[in-house]
């Protein structure tokens, strides 16, 4: 999936207003690790949730090969990531809140809490696969089977795409989009995963769809990601070219945010939740591009949110569709915000 640029460490400062959470005096001076294996999507979700919460906090990469990656969740970590090792992914002195994701950050997540006795708040996004007391706070997605006291449970994923960074992006529009005429629609295009992998009829139909977008005077905006199949990547290029869009091919700033925020709709291949959960955080039309293999629980998702209005099936044209902007990341980070302060209130004065 596209991604946007986060630095390894973040702070307070980056929390953005607009999200509305509640300001709890305890939990700004807290002190946050991030622990995923690297990945974009988990670590992207981590830190839109830390910057909400207006968290200080350091991103710690877990190693994601090797034997101690292929036993994860249940294994044990890499000894040679542990708290005794200067340069491992647990050195230096323990935080306040652990944010977690991805199935090879459970063992860290779980030796942490071993080495604190619980005083470290941990926070694991997703099904752990380890049952839910494997944290003191859980998110999945409504469309996952875990539940139980700690687990809350939203529509749409956490992500990074704020009201504010969308503001600022129509504010100063990238040059780039800025000069294209027409109506523009951004298109998110995934690629193969473990759940399904793209066939040569559904990148025909892709193209063929999007030309017909093209041939009606709109501006494509594309922007694909390493999962996508290369000749799917390649007859995406071509039409962009041909048809006066843009194509970000990953030299120069990534705009992934400004096609979001200058779309007039949004076009998103169906194999990723997240890039969902960020076009509807928009307001703008998200038209669903349907593989015949898709995550049978994603499919859950998206029936919530045509039934909210935001999104429908891609049939090659726009569809006028009016809705609030749905955004999950405010409303998650202020119920973890609730149980980590119950969690202190609840701690010996």
């Amino acid at each position: 999936m596209a991604s946007i640029d986060v630095s390894k460490t973040g702070s307070a400062a980056l929390s953005r207003p607009d999200r509305g959470i509640e300001r709890l005096p305890k939990l700004s001076r807290a002190r946050a690790w991030i622990v995923t294996d690297g990945k974009a999507g988990d670590e992207n979700q981590c830190v839109g949730l830390a910057e909400t919460l207006g968290l200080a906090f350091e991103i710690r990469q877990v190693p994601a090969a090797g034997p101690f990656g292929w036993m994860a969740p249940w294994g044990p970590i890499d000894p040679r990531e542990g708290p005794r090792r200067r340069d491992g992914a647990l050195s230096g002195p323990y935080p306040d809140i652990l944010i977690a994701s991805g199935r090879r950050a459970v063992p860290y997540l779980r030796a942490v809490r071993r080495a604190t006795g619980g005083r470290t708040f941990t926070a694991f996004l997703k099904d752990p696969r380890t049952g839910e007391d494997s944290a003191d706070f859980i998110w999945v997605p409504d469309y996952d089977d875990l539940r139980g006291p700690n687990v809350f449970t939203t529509l749409t994923a956490p992500h990074l795409v704020t009201a504010a960074r969308l503001a600022a992006a129509r504010a100063r529009p990238d040059p780039r989009l800025a000069r294209l005429g027409g109506p523009r629609v951004a298109v998110l295009v995934g690629g193969d995963s473990r759940h399904l992998s793209y066939r040569k009829t559904d990148m025909i139909r892709l193209v063929e769809d999007l030309r017909a977008l093209a041939d009606r005077g709109c501006r494509l905006m594309v922007t694909i990601s390493r999962r996508t199949p290369n000749p799917l990547r390649d007859a995406v290029r071509t039409l962009a070219a041909e048809t006066g869009g843009f194509l970000w091919d990953g030299t120069g700033d990534n705009p992934y945010v400004g096609m979001l925020a200058l779309a007039e709709a949004i076009v998103v291949t169906s194999d990723s939740a997240n890039m969902v959960s960020e076009a509807v955080a928009t307001g703008a039309p998200v038209l669903l591009f349907d593989l015949p293999r898709t995550y049978i629980r994603h499919r859950r998702m998206f029936a919530g949110l045509a039934i909210a209005g935001a999104l429908r099936p891609f049939t090659g044209q726009l569809v006028d569709l009016t809705y609030k902007p749905i955004d999950a990341t405010p409303v998650i980070a202020q119920a973890l915000a609730d149980a980590y302060a119950a969690r202190r209130a609840a701690e010996p004065a």
